[in-house]
């Protein structure tokens, strides 16, 4: 075995160790799946459909460390407003990506022994009928899991997604005047309205890329969440960064705003 390969393994080692002892885990991961196209460059991909596809495969291998370290909630971002708004072809790839990924999760061991239920979130009407059928399908098939969720963000931004759950808000209240109703919208109205409902705030974001920035991901959700920001492509995101991400959160203060 190669030396580099045998040092990684030895600090892997030493990381597992350290988080395990602290023992504190969030209970809700957010994760921005970032840098796919850049993956397809760096390894020289005319298509950079094959940076998505190696993403997807990424997926199984970060599933089965949430659930190594019980982990209750997942949440990745796999297609933004923005991203809707991509030429043609790519975004063609790139739905297709999506779709086969969402079958493959329907009977993916990894999601079975984990017991991941998948919900999706966003405004799934903008997307194609047929995926919006396979995730329908996804939905239903895993509705009897019940010992971790995992969320799934199509067609989400967390703009929209306030501008939403504000509206569903006026249509559900009834006041007599306009005053009236901005007098009473509180908090909760607006939080019982997200995607989201019922399901905790993230405890911890990560975003793969080298990018510092949340491009909207869960806005309101993520007030109080900690950040970790890594600089591996997401499809080049390697165990020691998912431990390191932990270890980083395991060390943090949280207070919450107080």
């Amino acid at each position: 075995m190669p030396i580099k390969r045998l040092i990684y393994l030895f600090y892997e080692k030493i990381l597992e160790k350290e988080v395990k002892k602290k023992g504190l885990m969030p209970t809700h991961v957010g994760l921005i799946l970032d840098g796919n196209r850049r993956y397809a460059k760096e390894k020289g991909f005319d298509d950079v459909t094959k940076g998505h596809k190696a993403g997807a495969k990424k997926l199984d291998d970060v599933l089965q460390w949430c659930g190594e370290f019980d982990i209750k909630i997942v949440t990745i971002w796999v297609l933004s407003t923005d991203n809707i708004h991509r030429e043609k072809k790519e975004l063609e790839g790139l739905l297709g990506v999506i779709k086969e990924k969402l079958l493959d999760l329907m009977e993916n061991p990894v999601v079975k022994r984990n017991g991941f239920r998948i919900k999706a979130l966003g405004n799934i009407d903008v997307l194609p009928d047929e995926l919006k059928e396979v995730i329908r399908k996804a939905e239903e098939k895993t509705k009897t899991h019940n010992r971790r969720i995992l969320n799934i963000a199509l067609g989400y931004g967390g703009r929209e997604e306030i501008v939403d759950a504000v509206r569903k808000v006026i249509r559900e209240k009834k006041f007599s005047s306009p005053e009236e109703l901005a007098e009473n919208i509180t908090i909760h109205d607006i939080t019982n309205h997200l995607y989201t409902n019922g399901i905790p705030d993230p405890d911890l974001i990560i975003r793969t890329s080298g990018e510092i920035r949340l491009s909207g991901f869960l806005l309101w959700q993520s007030a109080y969440s900690e950040f970790y920001f890594c600089d591996a492509l997401w499809p080049a995101f390697r165990r020691i960064d998912f431990l390191r991400a932990i270890r980083s959160y395991q060390q943090r203060n949280r207070k919450f705003g107080r």
